[in-house]
């Protein structure tokens, strides 16, 4: 799912048996990012946000916001 046409990081909510996490995809699809949730309203409300930041901010700021590495980089 792209989340705008300047954006294209995604956002998956995932339930196992650890818990709740949300995770922040790169356009290429490679995870970079995993946050632990205490449970399914943090973790949607989490996800929530980030969703948003996707769709206001360009993938530059977001990555900078999010701390993220750069698609294709090491580290991620």
């Amino acid at each position: 799912m792209i989340l705008s046409e300047g954006n294209a990081y995604r956002v998956d909510v995932r339930h196992e048996d650890g818990g709740w996490s949300v995770v922040i995809f790169d356009p290429a699809g490679g995870e970079v990012s995993t946050r632990a949730c205490r449970d399914e309203t943090e973790a949607w409300t989490y996800a929530s946000t980030v969703r948003q930041h996707a769709y206001w901010l360009s993938e530059e700021k977001f990555r900078e916001y999010y701390r993220l590495p750069e698609p294709g980089s090491e580290g991620g």
